[in-house]
């Protein structure tokens, strides 16, 4: 697996300050001695670590083991749950525990390697393989320094070479070579921990041929293809324990994702909400105030522009109260549920622009009221943006609405003609989009453009029977009840067929 910059492999954080155990809010300053040291030997140093030390200047003898004392305290307590110390992260973020578990089973490798050697004693080199074996933890909790491969396996190579060379029958110290080479094949690229297994495999090879030479056993050799088989399961288990955090990483990046792609969809469609409302009150309430305007500088009719500004004045505070139900639609929680307009608020929605001075010629037909609030509210927003549409892009043109719920689906058409001068070109605007992105999320259909010598917006979704239960009248909504009626309304493919679904997600391994 190639590193990154630095050598660093996928997933390994040199250096960390969480607290073991506890939200990540919740978090100390580093421990003295330990990550606040310097790269270049000297230490801030304070009154508390025993030497009293100038910042920048090397620390005293007492000063050092008293940092050498305290930090062996905090890496002890680390592979312990709940202990509020700064973590050295390892390869892959595996936890601190790993380290023990690996030294606690070389201990128990090596302990009875040694006592299958009491026939050699008073000799030393079983206990100098020992204490090889078991360094990896001193050298952690004592200095922070992390396992690395090659310090691994030359370690317990070393180690095995040092028992080999007293053979004994039934040896367990093969074993230590497996558990190394796991250990190796777990936070390693597959190349390095291939080329460790397979030198391994050599040592023991060699040490059976010289066993058999020198000495004359062949216990090492007779018990050579098991322990030949024992490196190559070892190293099945660490590759497999490596691949399951890649794949936790994957997981993880899905996630982030999805959860970007979730809060943009959201951003888009609250975008798509705000803008309906306030285009169409716009609209209306500039045409009011037109012929508020119109009366009092043509005609005179005091009255007339009075009406006029009182429904401008009305239609304005209808926006005020649509955008703050709109926007208070961010709320996730129970509280943000509010009325959404529907199929059967269409015809006082046409009234309002006809009020305004639009002529209008409507038609409905069938029981708008069996239509589901999904639906409806986006056959509402949609007459709605035509209509808006049109007196910002085509003032003076005649309109033709109608609304047609029928044969299992529902059917909205706004027509309009074209006045003179005008180019008959399909907008490019938010509006247009909004309809096209509500009708394909409802698996409905929609055409916007030129039709015999007008301006023809077609949508056309289908009803079905999970429809038909829902009315429009029953329309109070949530954010989590609108992501969940339209995802009701998109199809999904057939079992066993289409993308698969992700599985569930993993629960992070920080500090396990």
């Amino acid at each position: 697996m190639p590193t990154g910059p630095g050598g660093v492999y996928p997933g390994q954080v040199t250096e960390s300050h969480l607290t073991l155990g506890a939200p990540e809010g919740n978090r100390r300053p580093p421990v003295p001695g330990g990550a606040w040291e310097r790269g270049d030997g000297s230490d801030p140093g304070t009154p508390e670590q025993g030497g009293g030390c100038t910042p920048g200047r090397p620390a005293s003898g007492a000063g050092r083991w008293a940092r050498i004392r305290h930090r062996a305290g905090a890496r002890a307590a680390e592979l312990l749950p709940g202990a509020p110390y700064p973590l050295r992260e390892l390869p892959f973020d595996y936890p601190p525990k790993v380290v023990l578990f690996t030294d606690l089973a070389f201990l128990v490798i090596g302990v009875v390697a040694c006592l299958q050697r009491h026939e050699y004693f008073p000799t030393a080199l079983p206990l100098i393989a020992l204490v090889l074996l078991f360094a990896s933890v001193p050298t952690y909790v004592l200095f922070g320094i992390v396992p690395r491969p090659l310090p691994l396996v030359a370690a317990t190579m070393i180690a095995a070479g040092l028992f080999f060379v007293q053979p004994v029958d039934s040896d367990f110290a093969p074993f230590v070579l497996m558990v190394v080479i796991a250990e190796i094949a777990a936070i390693a690229p597959k190349r390095v921990s291939i080329t460790l297994a397979v030198l391994a495999a050599a040592e023991l090879l060699a040490f059976a041929l010289l066993g058999q030479t020198l000495w004359g056993d062949h216990s090492l050799r007779t018990g050579l293809p098991m322990y030949a088989l024992g490196i190559v399961l070892g190293w099945l288990v660490g590759v497999m324990l490596q691949y399951q955090r890649l794949f936790l990483y994957q997981e993880r990046e899905n996630q982030a994702a999805q959860a970007a792609q979730a809060a943009a969809a959201e951003r888009n469609r609250i975008a798509r909400e705000v803008h309906d409302v306030i285009a169409h009150s716009l609209t209306v309430t500039l045409l009011h105030v037109t012929a508020a305007r119109h009366a009092l500088t043509s005609d005179r009719d005091v009255d007339e522009a009075a009406d006029a500004l009182v429904d401008a004045e009305r239609l304005g505070r209808q926006a005020m109260a649509d955008i703050r139900r709109t926007v208070g639609l961010l709320d996730s929680g129970p509280s943000a549920a509010g009325v959404e307009p529907g199929a059967d608020d269409i015809p006082a929605l046409v009234d309002d622009f006809v009020n305004a001075g639009l002529p209008v010629s409507r038609r409905f037909s069938g029981d708008l009221g069996v239509v589901s609030a999904a639906i409806g509210l986006a056959l509402y927003r949609i007459c709605q943006e035509s209509l808006a549409n049109i007196v910002k892009h085509a003032p003076g043109a005649e309109v033709e609405l109608s609304v047609a719920v029928a044969g299992g689906s529902a059917l909205v058409r706004v027509r309009n003609t074209i006045p003179r001068g005008l180019p008959a070109q399909l907008g490019r605007g938010t509006g247009v989009a909004g309809m096209r992105h509500r009708a394909d999320g409802l698996g409905g259909s929609i055409r916007v453009g030129p039709e015999a010598g007008g301006w023809v917006v077609r949508a056309e979704f289908p009803l079905g029977d999970r429809h038909a239960g829902a009315t429009g009248r029953d329309r109070l909504r949530c954010p989590i009840s609108e992501i969940i009626a339209d995802h009701d309304a998109r199809p999904h493919p057939e079992p066993g067929r289409g993308d698969a679904i992700p599985p569930p997600s993993l629960r992070p391994p920080r500090n396990e």
